[in-house]
């Protein structure tokens, strides 16, 4: 398959559906808003909000009823990225290419704007336009969670604990698997229960996610080494020199990058029951790790 088409073609729906869904930027306070759709729409993979629209496809499901989950995801993970800027957090200048929300509206507009997008996050999907009221509410708990203390904020909370500390390898897995694998994982997860998963798919899938949502963390890791600024948008080597603990730094860029590949093929052979409405999925998880971005 073109992974490139389909993942413009998806981006594209995704950007459409959070502009339908969001105030406009010149709504009243208009300083919170243009704040908000600037983080927002600078750029960015889309990547978990695609996952939830090919998950939905990958047991059948239509992709209508997924598309408010998709952009709550975004808003969740747009939200992080302004938090996780700050200068009380990792305090940078750039992101996706130019000047970080608290650089271009200041500190306060950019926490309120954190907050803001999170909290309309929990109103975008709460409008899902769907009679499946039981697969709704299950989505949004699985959103919930993993955007909370047990997932994306916990992994956060013990990544500012351990910088500039020797940390063992579980407590590294640990931030990986939460503070980035967890919210990936429930965007398959809440695509897949929107879409009418059987079990046995649900299961599948929450295999392809645990593990490439780990894949994606060491492959930015192994990017934060070997990318350029202007490959990713954000400053390079600043890992290292927050001592943060990073694959690489703990196990070897050579390990490091087989592990990410092990991954990868165990999430695409989770799928070996899946046919090609799969697809996407395959070549996202292979796209993870070769993306240079």
């Amino acid at each position: 398959m073109e992974l490139d088409r389909y993942l413009a073609e998806k981006a594209g729906i995704v950007n459409r559906g959070l502009k339908d869904l969001l105030p406009k930027e010149d709504e009243y306070p208009q300083s919170l808003h243009r704040a908000m759709h600037y983080s927002l729409f600078a750029g960015g993979k889309r990547l978990r909000p695609i996952l939830v629209l090919a998950a939905c496809e990958a047991v059948g499901g239509k992709t209508d009823e997924a598309l408010n989950a998709a952009c709550a995801f975004e808003c969740i993970h747009t939200y992080s990225l302004i938090h996780d800027d700050l200068p009380a957090i990792d305090n940078d200048d750039l992101r996706r290419g130019r000047p970080t929300c608290h650089k271009a509206w200041g500190e306060a507009t950019a926490i309120l704007a954190g907050d803001a997008l999170l909290t309309s996050a929990f109103e975008i999907i709460a409008k899902t336009p769907t009679e499946n009221t039981k697969a709704l509410v299950r989505a949004t708990f699985e959103l919930a969670r993993a955007a909370g203390s047990v997932g994306m904020i916990g992994g956060q909370t013990v990544d500012i604990e351990s910088e500039g500390k020797e940390i063992p390898f579980p407590v590294l897995e640990y931030i990986h698997i939460h503070k980035t694998g967890e919210l990936i994982l429930a965007s398959i997860r809440c695509g897949a229960i929107l879409g009418g998963a059987r079990d046995g798919q649900l299961d599948a899938l929450t295999r392809y996610g645990q593990a490439t949502g780990l894949a994606f963390q060491i492959a930015d890791d192994i990017l934060d080494v070997e990318g350029s600024t202007e490959e990713m948008g954000k400053a390079a080597g600043m890992d290292e020199q927050k001592g943060k603990a990073t694959y690489p730094s703990l196990i070897g860029m050579d390990e490091s990058k087989k592990r990410a590949a092990e991954l990868v093929e165990k999430a695409v052979q989770s799928l070996s029951d899946f046919g090609v409405e799969a697809g996407p999925l395959r070549a996202i998880a292979r796209f993870i790790v070769s993306r240079r971005k």
